[in-house]
């Protein structure tokens, strides 16, 4: 695959460089070994990993998805065993990981910006090193030094991979009804017994061993996810000397067969069920991590972070298929744009014809905006964790914990859209296999539902984001973009004009929130209250972008213009039904009488 077919290198270095400036951040002790030269050859490796090794073959796994064959194993093709040994060597699992623990202290701007490249390539098979990567940095946060050392280890090095069981058939997203039991041993174990369902990653022969982290209770805890522990639960247990020893009494009980995201296994796992004895007895053997009933707030580091990751998933599918259907709007003659074009003339490029820009410009504001975004956030990482103050600490967190669901379910929901549109600019042969824009939507449909679909991170950003904390981040985010928009106006012309927009739509915001005691209508109409401020966040980073731009000359900094231009014309307007709906309080879905279905 062309590499400019995946992402745009020069629209990274624009959002690394010119806009967020992580330069800046060599001057702090963590980083202080970096320049840019090497962020580039990071760039450069992950480049070369999303287009020799990852790209080629996504279409494989589509159409060989997981089986299970008759000893239970799962099978899959070899050429993705052979590019996660690729993407294993290259050390960038480990990357933004403390160097005492393997790891290289790269910041995690440069590393999720590299991530891109092999999401773009193959999301379904970068799946299996993020979730590792994400259930490795759970274990460094939480663990004890022997559980690190045990289990977070060897996922860094490559050679296990881990994944995270929190549903079950019956419970869904209600973590409050998970049912899996764990029962306390004499020598500090426990023994889990139940099953888990949607669990990616869950079985296969790509590695030495899985490390699950399960939520379950135990027999003493309370009702509801307050009484849930995490608890470690590896495929195979390992000796004291981290060799690996017997199977653990976890067994593959069925895959799911999905619409897209194929080539990631989704499993039903079986715990306890006595398909293997572990030191001579029934139940899956686990480890507790940190303290009882404390399980689901430790999970969310690992829910966070993969929230994130599906944020950036969604992204890069969105931004390739955007960049396949602009190439084919430059190569396919169709029609006369025009309507002097005389019937004899040559037929006109598709991308003459004013109704196919626009559809190219809404990909490329979607695709670079939520790129955008999921960059901003993982600079809030790396400023949570080097901020020279701890203020300038906290107020990177309190960012970072507002922004996460809109991270997570704006770009999916607008990166699908994106999708959406690059199958009609190819028009009938979007919707064949012959193209691959198909399997992007296919493979993005996904992202809106797993790592919390979109109404409960509506639910998350509104409960739990605003009202519960009083909408300090959401002050924090209002200091932000004032910022922004005194920066813009003192610039005038298209940027002061944006900036009055922003400013006028962020003051309806906070009259839309208003009252804030009607909490029952707030959160039945949570979804719209997601749409217009995740609409109104990327409004605001791409008037970032449109001033990091300013004075530069050339197609890349005039697609930048008038990408911004698109968004507040078209996009920023979307948002004043949704606020008009939070600003009523619509008691619509509260009050139906669910018989009228």
């Amino acid at each position: 695959m062309s590499t400019d077919r995946l992402l745009s290198r020069r629209d990274l270095e624009f959002l690394l460089y010119e806009w967020l400036d992580v330069e800046q951040l060599t001057e702090r002790d963590r980083f202080a070994e970096y320049d840019r030269d090497m962020f580039d050859a990071v760039l450069d490796l992950a480049e070369q990993l999303g287009t020799e090794v990852f790209a080629p073959i996504n279409r494989t796994l589509d159409e060989n998805e997981p089986r299970m064959g008759a000893d239970g194993r799962v099978e899959q093709p070899a050429e993705l065993r052979h590019a996660l040994e690729a993407f294993s060597n290259s050390g960038l699992i480990a990357s933004s990981v403390d160097a005492e623990l393997g790891g290289a202290q790269l910041p995690f701007t440069v590393q999720s910006a590299s991530m891109a490249y092999v999401a773009a390539g193959s999301l379904a098979a970068y799946a299996y090193p993020f979730l590792s990567g994400a259930n490795a940095n759970l274990l460094i946060a939480h663990g004890t030094p022997e559980q690190i050392e045990t289990y977070a280890a060897p996922i860094l090095q490559g050679r296990w991979f881990g994944t995270m069981c929190l549903s079950e058939t019956q419970a869904g997203s209600s973590l409050g009804d998970i049912a899996t039991m764990a029962e306390p041993q004499d020598d500090g174990s426990y023994r889990l017994t139940g099953s888990k369902m949607w669990i990616s990653g869950g079985e296969h022969d790509l590695a030495e061993n899985i490390v699950h982290l399960v939520l379950a209770r135990t027999p003493d805890a309370p009702a509801g996810s307050k009484g849930l522990s995490l608890f470690i639960v590896p495929r195979q247990l390992p000796d004291a000397s981290g060799c690996l020893g017997e199977r653990n009494d976890v067994a593959l009980a069925g895959l799911n067969h999905k619409m897209g995201y194929r080539g990631t296994t989704n499993t039903l796992l079986a715990f306890g069920g006595g398909a293997h004895l572990p030191r001579e007895k029934a139940g899956a053997v686990g480890f507790l991590v940190g303290e009882r009933n404390a399980g689901l707030p430790i999970m969310f580091q690992m829910m966070n972070e993969a929230r994130i990751g599906v944020g950036l998933g969604a992204a890069a599918l969105g931004y390739t298929g955007y960049l396949h259907s602009l190439a084919y709007a430059r190569e396919r003659p169709q029609g006369r744009a025009g309507r002097a074009s005389a019937p004899n003339s040559p037929p006109s490029l598709i991308i003459d014809h004013p109704d196919v820009r626009r559809m190219l410009l809404a990909q490329k504001a979607y695709a670079e905006g939520g790129l955008a975004l999921i960059l901003f956030c993982a600079l809030l990482v790396d400023e949570e964790r080097t901020a020279p103050s701890s203020e300038s600490a906290l107020e990177a967190a309190e960012l970072l914990a507002l922004l996460t669901p809109i991270a997570k379910s704006w770009t999916a929901r607008w990166c699908l859209a994106a999708n959406d549109l690059a199958i009609q600019v190819l028009g009938g042969y979007g919707y064949t296999r012959d193209f691959p824009v198909e399997q992007f939507y296919r493979d993005n449909r996904l992202n809106m539902i797993h790592e919390g679909t979109h109404g409960i991170q509506a639910l998350d950003l509104i409960g739990r984001k605003i009202l519960s904390t009083q909408g300090d981040g959401l002050a924090r985010l209002g200091t932000r973009m004032e910022r922004t928009i005194t920066a813009a106006r003192d610039l005038g012309d298209a940027p002061a004009r944006h900036a009055e927009s922003l400013a006028g739509r962020i003051a309806e915001l906070h009259a839309a929130l208003g009252d804030r005691s009607e909490s029952d209508a707030l959160l039945a109409n949570a979804t719209a209250g997601l749409e217009a401020i995740g609409h109104l966040v990327v409004a605001w980073l791409w008037l970032e972008q449109e001033i990091a731009a300013h004075g530069g000359s050339g197609a890349f900094y005039e697609g930048k213009r008038v990408a911004a231009e698109y968004f507040f014309a078209h996009e920023l307007p979307a948002i004043d039904p949704w606020l008009d709906t939070l600003r009523r309080r619509d008691r619509l879905f509260l009050d139906l009488n669910t018989a009228g279905f």
